[in-house]
């Protein structure tokens, strides 16, 4: 259930390009949850646009793009529920982000470009995401993206939160704090 707010400066992305780079987003999020290209997947796909006026965004102390690297600024933030990617997946998240902003507003070409497009994930504890006016766990996400829970990441996502389970379990929580994954011990 991943969703995408893309910061970027104001005139620097057109209809076209805003449109190509939403569809190119969408794709890495339907791959962040595990290729769900699902209605549920495609639902909870969401990408967000912010333009920013040129004289708001300050980059070492200028708004001109005197430390801006090609093609532009962006600031893209990827909210995730907590425990669902490891190290690896997050570059992976990281990589992608940047190489569709690439591709649509620069030159995939060149290696020099992406170095001011920043991208921060972040990450939703469990229990703290809702949606039809309910809380939702991660076990519910999968179920609604079609990720199937034997899977090689449900069973990472699964030692995540049994581990985090025994670690609150040792510091005296209550067994009800901490999340939903119902099955975690």
């Amino acid at each position: 259930m991943p969703i995408t707010q893309i910061y970027y400066p104001q005139g620097s992305l057109t209809g076209e390009r805003k449109a190509a780079l939403a569809q190119q987003l969408t794709d890495v999020l339907l791959l962040m949850e595990g290729n769900a290209k699902t209605a549920g997947g495609l639902g909870f796909a969401s990408i967000l646009f912010t333009e920013v006026a040129q004289s708001d965004w300050w980059i070492g102390g200028r708004t001109d793009a005197t430390y801006v690297a090609p093609p532009g600024k962006f600031l893209v933030r990827v909210t995730i529920p907590e425990g669902y990617m490891n190290q690896a997946h997050k570059t992976e998240v990281h990589i992608a982000v940047t190489a569709a902003i690439v591709a649509v507003t620069g030159n995939p070409n060149d290696p020099g470009q992406g170095g001011s497009v920043q991208v921060i994930i972040d990450e939703v504890t469990e229990g703290n995401w809702g949606s039809h006016g309910k809380t939702i766990s991660l076990a519910s996400i999968a179920d609604t993206v079609g990720l199937s829970k034997d899977g090689e990441r449900f069973q990472w996502v699964q030692a995540y939160f049994d581990a985090k389970a025994r670690q609150f379990a040792a510091a005296g929580y209550p067994a009800d704090v901490g999340g939903l994954l119902g099955d975690s011990k």
